[in-house]
């Protein structure tokens, strides 16, 4: 997922894998490896590493203010994540001994068949772990937005959208439609600035599995 996530989505995060991921052009996205899965399968490493990718720079406190966890579980849990590559300091935002932390990179991708066929258990069990708190916050992120929606101006609560699809289709029409809608999402990327009054940003979640017709 790509952007706050963690995967081949976007939360970000992060965003389901695919066999077929839409170009990401120069954006700064991680290929994951063995070791730095099984760092990241950690539930407070996940949900510090989408809050900087979210919100940007921070320290441990603020962070730990922002998750409701202590500033000594969220230091410790930096540093392992800066042993991966995912995170950095941020020396030109402290003061004093002040530290702040920055993400690394914007979003990640991997395939999830090749760590789940992984001869090692450990990792096979990281990517099951990754993927069910990947599932865990799309449905806390839907759950957050129907019980908030009325705080929104009008013009939000009528641009949002809950839907799903049954279409018969072989793996092979799965993972074009699948890479085909990467692309609409990411042609959208970048066409309102920062700041733009009236504008949010959207999480947009992609589900696309089979199951059985009867």
């Amino acid at each position: 997922m790509t952007d706050n996530e963690t995967g081949r989505a976007d939360h970000a995060p992060a965003s389901t894998p695919t066999p077929a991921p839409a170009p990401v052009g120069d954006r700064n996205i991680h290929n994951i490896n063995a070791r730095t899965l099984r760092t990241l399968a950690h539930p407070l490493r996940i949900r510090l590493l989408n809050a900087l990718r979210e919100f940007g720079p921070a320290t441990a406190s603020g962070l730990g203010e922002r998750l409701g966890e202590s500033s000594g579980a969220t230091s410790y849990h930096l540093r392992q994540l800066a042993e991966s590559g995912l995170v950095e300091d941020a020396p030109d935002l402290g003061k004093g001994r002040e530290r702040w932390w920055r993400a690394v990179h914007e979003g990640t991708m991997f395939e999830i068949a090749d760590f789940r066929k992984h001869a090692d258990p450990e990792v096979r069990g990281a990517i099951d772990f990754v993927m069910h708190e990947v599932a865990t916050t799309h449905a806390q992120e839907m759950s957050t937005w129907l019980g908030t929606m009325d705080e929104w101006p009008q013009e939000w609560q009528q641009s949002w959208d809950i839907s799903d699809f049954k279409i018969r289709l072989t793996p092979e029409l799965a993972q074009e439609l699948s890479g085909k809608l990467h692309a609409v999402v990411e042609s959208y990327r970048d066409r309102v600035p920062e700041g733009t009054e009236g504008s949010a940003v959207v999480r947009t979640h992609l589900h696309a599995f089979p199951r059985p017709s009867e």
